[in-house]
């Protein structure tokens, strides 16, 4: 989880990998009106994205059912997201945290996607971190994707992965 362009595809696939799961990129999940909305400037609302969460959700239960771990790259910006994607399933969020500057550089070098630089504030605006109730996430600062994957590797053995 994180801001659009924080390195949730790149983190989520190498994870999925190391992990023998599946990959889901949330991003592949969203409704054609929503990349319009998006590609045009306009950031989405809770509106826009309740149908996405459902179906991320509804992915996720159904490979699981079917014995299948997976991995998604999903923002999940607001804890009532992650609430909808933790519904019934066991689930552990990773927060890839950086601030503006860091995420806007990794944006900025981004080729092909939907999500311009400009609604990167917005992402920061909608951004709840996680509380330190949502016993189910791990922050991971945004480095280099070395060090975040041996970090990422080192937390999802300590958390049973």
């Amino acid at each position: 989880m994180g801001v659009s362009g924080s390195g949730k595809t790149t983190v989520g696939k190498a994870v999925a990998e190391m992990c023998g799961c599946r990959f889901i990129d949330g991003d592949d999940l969203h409704p054609v009106a929503n990349i319009e909305k998006m590609r045009s400037g306009t950031p989405l609302t809770d509106e826009d994205r309740r149908g996405w969460l459902s179906r991320i959700h509804q992915e996720m239960t159904e490979l699981n059912a079917a014995g299948i771990s997976v991995v998604v790259a999903c923002s999940a910006l607001r804890q009532r997201y992650r609430e909808v994607l933790r519904n019934g399933v066991d689930i552990l969020f990773l927060y890839l945290k950086g601030d503006p500057r860091q995420v806007g550089a990794l944006l900025g070098a981004r080729q092909g996607h939907f999500m311009p630089a400009g609604l990167l504030q917005s992402q920061f605006e909608a951004l709840e971190e996680p509380a330190e109730t949502e016993t189910d996430c791990i922050t991971v600062p945004i480095t280099d994707l070395p060090g975040e994957l041996e970090q990422i590797r080192t937390l999802l053995i300590q958390h049973g992965f």
